[in-house]
């Protein structure tokens, strides 16, 4: 990809963006305006990249008298971090002074901007039109965020955090695998009342089902998402209705699962339930408490025992003997795909590593974080639910 500074203070901020695509694997090629050099060397960004950093229209180091094109052909996006409103002027008007914005005039993939400028600048007429023609030909504009600014005013035209700025066009950028698809996948835990602030619940920090929501719906998913009590953000795009009880999930997918063609149940339900919570606080005794428990509704089996069944994903959380108690899951629920991880791995961790258990035996994926694992998984999804990538 290529990464464009122009001249402003926020351009230290793209140092630590840069270092992210590269942690991603990504191999970033960095262009800076005579401005941003300024602010920052092209050496620094050389160190952080291990790339060539090109200033210079007329010297692009390639060898080649057209390497201005050469570049953005190579690329699979450019992404201008930080976007002077100048340089917004440039592109709205087609201007190609310089090598950035020649870049961004010859280019055939994805154009990115980040503003970044004082609040009067971002909210004046000019910058604004200049703004609505760059989305009408197809630019994404990424931010500005609110906030304290360098000239020490507040308010609107700070250049969005690297950290956003990365989820955003990695989120953007992810293959269309599911788009048209309606899916409805459970998450979190769920909580089963003994009285009113007591209950049974489990260890799950229900990051494995937000992410997997958050990739289907980054592959153009129609992501209905209903999870059990967690802090976790709703993902973006994502529709979430909120339960708590394994009960209350069991309604909450029957009423959607009859127009949703994939069904993922990721949720950590509980396998038992109170028989009769107590209406009242119960209060604490010398004497040992006994509880009677009954089975909780087994969500994915119903739900692959329909008529008419949606393309249906479950979950298997062991502490020995992975494949096995696995495998026998998928074929007891009936089910095509079992995603099986170990308890110990998974729990409480942003990482996972997960085994894909089908009819043909087990498939292992590499340990990674819960994001790149649930787009891992998205992708097989699609692919063994019979959509294709657009």
């Amino acid at each position: 990809m290529v990464l464009g500074l122009t001249g402003g203070i926020a351009a230290y901020k793209s140092a630590e963006l840069a270092r992210l695509f590269v942690q991603a694997g990504v191999t970033v090629h960095v262009v800076m305006t005579p401005g941003a050099c300024r602010f920052i060397t092209p050496l620094t960004m050389q160190a952080l990249t291990g790339q060539p950093v090109l200033t210079d229209l007329w010297n692009t180091g390639s060898g080649n008298a057209m390497g201005h094109i050469n570049l953005s052909r190579e690329a699979d996006a450019i992404v201008v971090a930080p976007a002077s409103a100048d340089f917004l002027a440039k592109l709205a008007q087609g201007h190609a002074d310089d090598l950035l914005s020649t870049l961004c005039c010859a280019r055939d993939v994805r154009l990115f901007v980040a503003p970044a400028m004082n609040r009067q600048m971002w909210g004046n007429a000019a910058t604004q039109r200049n703004v609505e023609l760059l989305r009408a030909d197809g630019v994404t504009i990424l931010g500005p965020d609110s906030g304290d600014q360098a000239c020490g005013e507040v308010g609107q035209g700070r250049m969005v955090e690297p950290e956003a700025i990365f989820d955003m066009m990695m989120a953007a950028t992810q293959p269309q695998v599911l788009a048209g698809r309606r899916v409805l996948l459970t998450a979190g835990p769920t909580f089963e009342a003994i009285d009113p602030v007591r209950g049974i619940t489990n260890a799950s920090s229900g990051k494995m089902g937000y992410a997997l929501a958050r990739a289907a719906a980054e592959a153009g998913g129609n992501v209905t998402m209903v999870s059990g009590p967690t802090s976790l953000a709703t993902p973006p795009g994502v529709t979430r209705i909120d339960v708590k009880s394994a009960a209350e999930m069991a309604q909450a997918v029957d009423r959607k699962v009859a127009e949703c063609d994939i069904f993922i149940g990721v949720a950590a339900v509980a396998d038992y339930t109170p028989e009769n919570p107590a209406p009242r606080k119960m209060k604490k005794r010398d004497a040992p408490l006994t509880l009677t428990l009954k089975p909780t509704i087994d969500i994915l089996a119903t739900v692959a025992s329909r008529a008419h069944p949606p393309y249906c994903v479950g979950f298997a959380a062991e502490t020995e003997d992975l494949e096995t108690h696995a495998q026998e899951k998928r074929r007891r629920k009936n089910v095509p795909l079992i995603i099986g991880n170990r308890v110990q791995d998974a729990i409480a961790s942003d990482h996972n590593e997960v085994v894909l258990i089908d009819a043909t035996g087990a498939h292992p994926l590499p340990r990674m974080d819960k994001l790149a694992l649930a787009r891992r998984i998205v992708a097989e999804i699609a692919t063994r639910a019979g959509t294709k990538p657009t």
